[in-house]
């Protein structure tokens, strides 16, 4: 019986652990979000303006900062992407950067999706083996 409550004590804790683990890590910073997105930018293709003369910074602190802006230029549709936290800079594309992108960051979605799968298959095969030791010695139940 002793065993059971250890067991059921060290379910519980593992449980709170990765739910406070888990919240934690839904909390990404400006820095953190332009890290992660600008590698996805300059793969698609924009192009980094870097807020290096008075005129540019000023531009780049009037802009919304770390979300992705469009507007129309001679008949096409320009895409923007401020970041005045990490490179201090303006990624800037045209729609095929812009389409991908969308690719990219689709796939990236894809991979981390299937890495939380293969976690949640980890942790419920951990969490059977826990089970499975949680049940009463063979003396216990068999009566020997």
């Amino acid at each position: 019986m002793r065993n059971v409550t250890r067991n059921a004590i060290a379910v519980l804790l593992v449980s709170m652990v990765s739910i406070v683990a888990g919240g934690c890590a839904t909390q990404e910073t400006p820095v953190r979000h332009a890290q992660r997105i600008e590698p996805m930018l300059s793969a698609a293709g924009f192009h980094v303006l870097p807020a290096d003369t008075p005129a540019r910074l000023a531009q780049l602190q009037s802009l919304t900062p770390l979300k992705m802006r469009f507007f129309p230029h001679d008949g096409q549709m320009h895409y923007w992407y401020a970041d005045p936290y990490y490179c201090n800079c303006i990624y800037s594309g045209s729609e095929k950067a812009y389409g991908a992108y969308e690719r990219i960051k689709l796939q990236e979605q894809m991979a981390s999706q299937q890495e939380m799968s293969a976690q949640m298959n980890e942790d419920a095969a951990a969490q059977e083996n826990m089970n499975f030791t949680m049940w009463p010695t063979s003396e216990v139940f068999f009566g020997d």
